[in-house]
């Protein structure tokens, strides 16, 4: 528990705590709430992560639950978006696609090589910026129904898949040659 009682460990539970409130937020039409709630949550992200770095407060706690409560937030905001037929379901796919695929190929490395070092890549950290981008400006066009919001939610879905299968790619890619050479 002692590795817990940080401020960046602290942020990211807070980011899972607030997930639930946030998904039933969207699902309940209440958009300027969802909106404030997950601009909230996704500003913790980077937040825990200065801190950490700066203050010399980076815990194995902290490197484990942060990436889950990424996953968390974002997969559930997008699943949230997609019930209530706000985001089309095929980006849903495609970013439900890529985090199965990561954890599956991260299992078989551990298992076939005792891989364990899965860091994050730069079109990972690309990835769920976009994706984050994207939630952010859908869920304000929601709140805020105007239509220059509403060509940038758009104009957001196909680099927001793009990338999201690019990162997945990378990631094999790069976890493949890392793994050989264990």
């Amino acid at each position: 528990m002692r590795g817990l009682a940080n401020i960046p460990n602290l942020l990211t539970v807070a980011r899972i705590l607030l997930a639930p409130l946030i998904f039933s937020a969207i699902v309940s039409g209440r958009h300027v709430t969802a909106l404030v709630l997950f601009a909230g949550a996704s500003l913790t992200d980077g937040l825990d992560g200065i801190i950490a770095r700066h203050f010399a407060q980076s815990t194995q706690m902290g490197a484990y639950l942060d990436p889950i409560a990424d996953k968390i937030l974002v997969s559930g905001v997008y699943l949230s978006l997609a019930v209530v037929q706000i985001v089309p379901w095929w980006l849903v796919l495609i970013i439900f696609s890529r985090d199965i695929f990561l954890l599956v190929s991260s299992v078989i490395a551990l298992l076939f090589t005792g891989f364990r070092e899965f860091r994050p890549s730069v079109w990972g950290k690309a990835s769920t910026f976009i994706q984050i981008a994207c939630a952010v400006v859908w869920m304000a066009q929601n709140a805020f129904p105007l239509p220059l919001l509403h060509s940038l939610a758009l104009s957001l879905l196909w680099p927001t898949a793009a990338l999201t299968i690019w990162s997945g790619l990378h990631y094999s890619w790069r976890y493949m040659r890392l793994a050989r050479t264990h």
